[in-house]
């Protein structure tokens, strides 16, 4: 089900990460974003789930696809990829505790380094796929025993964001309820 949302928050060339306290992914950085409310629209959520977690206002919001997850041969749902840029200017300073967990900025380098244990499984992957082009994706991560198996990303239209019938149609593929 695609129930949820991620955001990556870009100021130069650090990104907005939150060190997460609760499940899935605790104790690993991540995004900012949560689940969708019954009747709103993924990006309403989105900018929520921003000004809850961050209290930033200011920023310009791109779609960036999808991200979907199989785990253990059994599809179990995926989230709405965003990529929010702020004014190289914000002052915003870290690190910040809050109920959901750690939010500090961490170098682009830093995410994107194969030796960085620290992060959710398929961040490395889905960071630089994201920043990569102006296009969408979908990202499909594959788990097994706990761990990324494969990502395998593929360009989508980027009006699946705003067009539940083309989102439903496209979602088929893998029985999901959307």
């Amino acid at each position: 089900m695609i129930n949820y949302n991620i955001c990556f928050i870009q100021r130069k060339d650090h990104i907005l990460l939150l060190n997460r306290n609760f499940k899935p992914w605790m104790g690993c950085w991540n995004g900012v974003g949560g689940k969708i409310e019954a009747n709103e629209l993924p990006r309403d959520s989105m900018i929520r789930e921003i000004f809850e977690e961050t209290s930033i206002v200011d920023y310009d919001l791109f779609f960036k696809g999808l991200i979907t997850w199989t785990v253990n041969d059994s599809h179990v749902g995926g989230m709405y990829l965003y990529h929010a840029k702020v004014k190289d200017s914000l002052v915003y300073e870290t690190p910040i505790r809050t109920e959901e967990g750690l939010l500090d900025w961490k170098s682009i380098p830093w995410i994107l380094d194969p030796s960085n244990m620290g992060l959710a499984a398929n961040l490395p992957q889905s960071v630089e796929i994201m920043m990569k082009d102006s296009h969408c994706y979908e990202q499909h991560c594959t788990y097994a025993a706990g761990k990324l198996i494969s990502l395998e990303s593929s360009r989508v239209d980027p009006n699946l964001e705003t067009n539940r019938e083309l989102r439903e149609a496209y979602l088929r593929k893998y029985q999901l309820e959307v």
